[in-house]
């Protein structure tokens, strides 16, 4: 088991499968949120679901909107089950915080979209700041 250390975040310990990418992410602009899909065709995810997932991305773009989207996504129960950041932003913390939604952000080893790889179990204990991959 892989043990990765990051800054304490928000939100229930969690498992399950992680979707990476190494591209950032809004969830007003790259998410049709009716389907729980990524559907900009230019995000690297275009196409896969990150519904129950647990997104692995570069940084959070977007503000206010992107923020309480979250909130939609888990009041209509399509929406990933964590978020792993390289570096999130303020708002976006908010607006994980409103959707109960784990996010956990700023990696001791390096880039988190290196550090994990699509399909792989992983379990995120905020409270720790710990990421562990269990397959």
């Amino acid at each position: 088991m892989k043990i990765f250390k990051c800054h304490k975040g928000i939100g229930p310990k969690v498992q399950g499968e992680a979707l990476v990418a190494d591209d950032n992410f809004s969830a007003r602009y790259d998410l049709d949120r009716i389907k729980g899909v990524f559907s900009r065709p230019q995000h690297k995810l275009s196409g896969k679901s990150y519904d129950q997932k647990i997104l692995v991305l570069n940084t959070a773009k977007g503000g206010v909107a992107t923020a309480w989207m979250l909130h939609e996504m888990s009041v209509r129960g399509i929406s990933p089950k964590g978020i792993l950041f390289n570096e999130a932003n303020t708002i976006l913390v908010q607006g994980a915080a409103l959707a109960n939604l784990t996010m956990c952000d700023r990696f001791e080893d390096g880039d988190v979209t290196q550090l994990i790889k699509s399909g792989e179990i992983i379990e995120i204990d905020p409270d720790l700041g710990e990421v562990r991959i269990l397959d």
